[in-house]
């Protein structure tokens, strides 16, 4: 056991007793007619947390080594990241077996889909803490307020029971105007990595440090915080979190994982069962995807959309990119299954023709049959060929 399981399995205790105590206070300020108080109230609402050694066994058996990227990737830096969930209920992308790369920007598409599975691979084992994180989110919260309250280390409004119908502007509009107490801060973190601790897998002292430094960037940033690139100047267009949360699709419904209570709630179901699981992979490695892919298989499931953000073009510029579109043609799929991915026309100087006026990024979608027959043919001879070649109008699919 690491020294990072001892001293959280000791902190376990301490958090435990001091949460009862702070729920007995709740109930007795409650009856009193006073406030319910922050931790009380999402501590409350705490469930799973039971090891399940099954999910630590799954995640071990599926990744890969780690890699590096030159990203933090705390967030997306795709404003346009929505245009695509209209085009879902049009084509028929529902169910089956979801798999994306990336921070939570996968929650939108997942709770647009309604997969029975989803696997988020990302070659930086970084992602993968990420995503234990907000698992722990997930299981600590019993609604959206909850969720990001504990996130940013925010006082829960007094009448959170009130909140499931209020719209995320409003709860944007709440924590943007509650200010965060640093024993409130400390209290949230220490629940997040105790709850990580429950998860099942071996963790490091490292792997706890890196989960605090995350949630520590999302409460002392707030709803400001924007993707940062190492190494390169941060550029002014990158979306805050705050304006993630309130995109709209093309259709302009505001569709975020976080817009609808009976979202965010089908997404808790599927942290609480295990069945998001983050994998450590290369996309164009030997065995994550194709792993992934297997297993799909097994379950008698088909992969009903891979989200690959504009990582094909790193893998272009590095030459692995045909073994990544081999592996993408074993997988399970069906006439109904979508490629999703964002291109960057700020790179090329090639105007995307599904660009979005105002918009630096450009969501794309593909049916896995069409990128299948463009790989086969042999026709891309670049970059530009694979994000033109076989793309969805997404404009003709809105109603």
């Amino acid at each position: 056991m690491s020294l990072f399981r001892v001293a959280v399995s000791v902190k376990g205790v301490l958090l435990n007793r001091l949460l009862a105590t702070l729920l007995v206070c709740a109930v007795a300020a409650c009856v009193d007619g006073r406030s319910s108080g922050y931790s009380g109230a999402w501590s409350k609402g705490a469930t799973g947390g039971a090891e399940n050694p099954n999910f630590a066994r799954l995640i071990e058996e599926l990744s890969e080594p780690g890699g590096y990227f030159d990203t933090d990737n705390l967030i997306s830096n795709e404003t346009s990241y929505l245009h695509v969930v209209g085009a879902f209920d049009e084509l028929g992308v529902r169910g089956g077996a979801y798999i994306g790369v990336g921070p939570d920007q996968n929650f939108s598409y997942i709770a647009a889909v309604r997969p029975s599975m989803a696997f988020i691979i990302d070659i930086r084992r970084d992602n993968l803490l990420h995503h234990l994180m907000f698992k722990a989110l997930f299981s600590l919260a019993r609604s959206r307020i909850e969720y990001l309250c504990l996130l940013f280390a925010r006082p829960v409004p007094d009448d959170v029971q009130d909140w499931s119908d209020r719209s995320i502007d409003e709860l944007i509009e709440y924590v943007d105007g509650a200010a965060t107490d640093p024993d409130d801060a400390e209290l949230a973190m220490a629940a997040i990595v105790d709850r990580v601790s429950s998860f099942g897998l071996d963790l490091s002292d490292t792997d706890g440090e890196a989960i605090r430094r995350f949630h520590g960037t999302f409460i002392r940033e707030g709803l400001g915080l924007r993707f940062r690139s190492h190494g390169r100047r941060p550029r002014p267009n990158y979306p805050t979190y705050r304006q993630l949360m309130l995109e709209r699709d093309l259709a302009g419904r505001r569709a975020s994982y976080l817009a609808d209570e009976e979202d965010f709630q089908f997404l808790k179901s599927l942290q609480d069962r295990d069945l998001v699981v983050p994998v450590v992979g290369d996309l164009a490695g030997n065995h994550a995807l194709a792993a992934i892919g297997r297993h799909v298989a097994e379950r008698g499931e088909r992969v009903s959309a891979i989200y690959v953000s504009n990582v094909e073009y790193y893998l272009w510029r590095a030459s692995t990119y045909d073994r990544f579109a081999e592996t993408v043609a074993s997988l399970p799929y069906d006439d109904r299954s979508v490629i999703i991915r964002s291109y960057f026309g700020g790179n090329f100087g090639y105007v995307h023709p599904n660009a979005v006026p105002g918009y630096y990024s450009v969501q794309l979608l593909q049916t896995f049959e069409s990128f299948v027959k463009e790989n086969s043919n042999g026709g891309l001879r670049s970059y530009i060929d694979l994000v033109t070649r076989g793309v969805i109008d997404l404009q003709a699919t809105v109603p």
